[in-house]
């Protein structure tokens, strides 16, 4: 696993010194704000449940989307990173960031997990909506590495896990809507 380490490094280094502009700076900050505390997700969670006021389906909508993330934070944030411990980029190798220090643990990403969760559900519901939220995923993953907050194995884990967390989230839901189903038949 030091191999993986090194590649990290590398990478998020590569990152720090080559990609980083003054230009660049303040959209990956504001990009990255969304994320926090999966503000932006929760928020459009809501607002489905409460489209759902007039139309069923899409509270619905938003119970799943909020089903999503919540699955995926109890598993990412409550389990993985403190069991993993990983410390941060900025903190291991000593470079300046442009946002607070975290207090957290950096392995997985939780704004990237957070951000492909809901992709992911957005996608069940509506393909072109979820492929634009994909994007904004991918977009919220790479702020975190221009940031320096998180290595790369960190945003790529984050990705896989939110996805699969989704995913299994979306398929309990659709077995328990069936079994509710079959009973009320």
């Amino acid at each position: 696993m030091a191999w993986m380490q090194k590649i990290d490094e590398s990478i998020i280094l590569w990152i720090q010194e080559h990609f980083t502009h003054s230009l660049w700076d303040s959209s990956m900050i504001f990009v990255s704000r969304l994320g926090n505390g999966g503000f932006v997700w929760i928020f459009l969670g809501i607002f489905f449940l409460l489209l759902g006021f007039r139309k069923k389906e899409w509270g619905k909508r938003g119970i799943s989307l909020l089903l999503c993330l919540g699955t995926t934070a109890l598993l990412c944030n409550l389990i993985l990173k403190p069991w993993v411990a990983r410390i941060r980029p900025y903190d291991l190798l000593g470079f300046s960031i442009l946002i607070p220090p975290l207090s957290d643990y950096s392995f997985p990403s939780g704004h990237t997990s957070a951000s492909f969760a809901a992709a992911t559900a957005i996608y069940a519901m509506h393909r072109k909506w979820g492929m634009v939220a994909y994007g904004f995923a991918a977009v919220m993953g790479f702020s975190r590495l221009y940031l320096g907050v998180h290595f790369p194995t960190d945003v790529l884990a984050g990705a896989v896990i939110g996805t699969v967390m989704a995913k299994g989230t979306l398929w309990l839901i659709q077995m328990l809507e069936r079994s509710i189903q079959k009973k009320k038949v």
